[in-house]
């Protein structure tokens, strides 16, 4: 990819790269957003690697979390695997943060044109954005194994036991989530590919770029205006044309005009 880089800030907001990204902004025509856990964690939703995350966190449990969210356990263990996925990867009262927020206006002003997500939490469509592509599904949809229905969170909450049973053809129904052991949507991340070559602008923020196939795609964006954000270093900082260390529900309203923080010149 070989980027030249053409200004950085250094773990604090500084305020030159500030502005010279709120201007590539809102000179933007094409602006497609990629984001992960970041994202969401001024929700209230915790992410998934750091030590205060989803798979440092055992809560009682025999097996680890990575095992807990597998095709095969839920195949083997369907009960034990609704109870982890009811009580840790739904959080009932989260409310969408300012990143979120941002982002829809961004989309309201003509300028965004796709929001990718590695999130399964649905508060980029409760902001207000409509064109979301969710490459690992959404925790508050639901499909049966049988017939294909969809379900909402409401069938399951009414469900007798666990894992609830479809009322058309008899069969589970599961969690429309990306599970390990399980593979991206082809046509998921076809729409993914696309959006992100035809974007002017590419924004990467709130994840780590170290699980694939989803960091791959940042492969696809052949422009000159890829700016990444995140509170820690990533493996892709020194191909990105502008890098901003900190926190994107802070960042993301500045870029999209909505106000602005403190910050260092």
């Amino acid at each position: 990819m070989g980027r030249s880089q053409e200004t950085r800030s250094s773990g604090v907001m500084d305020t030159k790269v500030l502005e010279a990204v709120k201007e590539i902004v809102a000179g933007s025509s094409n602006l497609v957003f990629f984001g992960g856990a970041g994202v969401s964690t001024a929700s209230g939703i915790p992410d998934f690697r750091s030590a205060t995350g989803l798979y440092n966190q055992r809560r009682g449990s025999k097996y680890p979390p990575e095992t807990m969210l597998s095709h095969a356990f839920m195949r083997q263990h369907p009960q034990e695997f609704y109870d982890y996925h009811l009580n840790n990867l739904i959080t009932r009262s989260a409310k969408p943060n300012p990143a979120h927020l941002a982002l829809a206006e961004l989309e309201k002003a003509g300028k965004l044109k796709a929001v990718i997500t590695q999130n399964i939490d649905g508060l980029h469509q409760a902001a207000g954005s409509k064109n979301v592509i969710e490459l690992h599904g959404n925790t508050y949809k639901f499909y049966c194994l049988g017939c294909g229905k969809t379900y909402d969170l409401a069938f399951v909450d009414s469900a007798k036991s666990l894992p609830p049973i479809c009322p058309v053809c008899g069969k589970t129904v599961r969690p429309d989530v990306v599970l390990y052991g399980e593979a991206l949507d082809s046509g998921v991340m076809q729409a993914a590919i696309n959006a992100i070559r035809k974007a002017d602008v590419l924004i990467v923020g709130g994840t780590s770029l170290v699980v694939y196939p989803a960091a791959g795609l940042i492969d696809f964006y052949k422009s000159d205006k890829l700016i990444l954000i995140n509170r820690e270093a990533t493996p892709f900082d020194a191909w990105a044309n502008y890098v901003l260390h900190g926190d994107i529900a802070e960042i993301l309203p500045v870029l999209a005009g909505m106000f602005y923080p403190k910050t260092t010149a």
